[in-house]
């Protein structure tokens, strides 16, 4: 059983980056770390499914939750609201497991400031017609949701240098490689491996 607290990763990317694609690429070759199941007032798509995707609540259901402070950050995005759940992620920190939040860079900004040391990741596309042609690709949105999505994109890169980690996503399985080494890094560090190995550094050393 892990007695040492979790390690807190924040992952933020513009709308078409590939982000998820990716963590769902990466999670499924490791068993190391999670990623948090975010509320939502938005419809939920099909395919997706309830306490896997998201937590998908009201708008009234979600504006209990602010007013009971249940919520580490909390955004609106595109008309709708985003939140993570203060009470489930500290209870896997606690636990010694690793927790990603998909979040956006507000978000990631009251993250910091609460937990500052959470490690945060920015995904960036290989190009601005690179990102249009992905928009583009899904064929869920009109020309002005892509058009609004693309200038969100704008607004949210700008903010990448905020970040621990930059990972572009031009070629998938090499973005996915390099987001794979930040996590196993991360858990070589002195302090991760010394919490981890703690009896067996002083046995060593008695």
């Amino acid at each position: 059983m892990n007695t040492y607290p979790g390690t807190l990763y924040i992952v933020s990317a513009p709308s078409g980056a590939g982000k998820t694609s990716l963590l769902k690429a990466m999670l499924q070759q490791t068993n190391a770390v999670r990623i948090s199941v975010s509320h939502t007032t938005r419809k939920q798509r099909a395919g997706e499914v309830e306490g896997e995707d998201y937590h998908f609540v009201s708008v009234e259901q979600f504006q209990a939750m602010i007013d009971q402070q249940a919520f580490l950050e909390y955004a609106k995005v595109f008309d709708n609201f985003y939140g993570t759940s203060r009470e489930s992620v500290q209870q896997q920190l606690d636990a010694g497991t690793d927790i990603i939040l998909e979040i956006d860079w507000q978000g990631a900004r009251q993250i910091r400031s609460l937990m500052p040391k959470s490690r945060s990741i920015f995904i960036l596309p290989p190009s601005r017609n690179a990102l249009m042609e992905r928009l583009e690709g899904r064929g869920q949105d009109s020309k002005e949701v892509i058009e609004r999505r693309m200038a969100a994109a704008k607004e949210e890169m700008s903010h990448y240098n905020e970040y621990d980690y930059l990972v572009i996503n031009d070629n998938f399985e090499q973005a996915q490689e390099e987001l794979a080494a930040i996590f196993v890094a991360e858990r070589q560090t002195m302090a991760s491996q010394g919490r981890r190995h703690e009896q067996l550094i002083n046995n060593l050393l008695a």
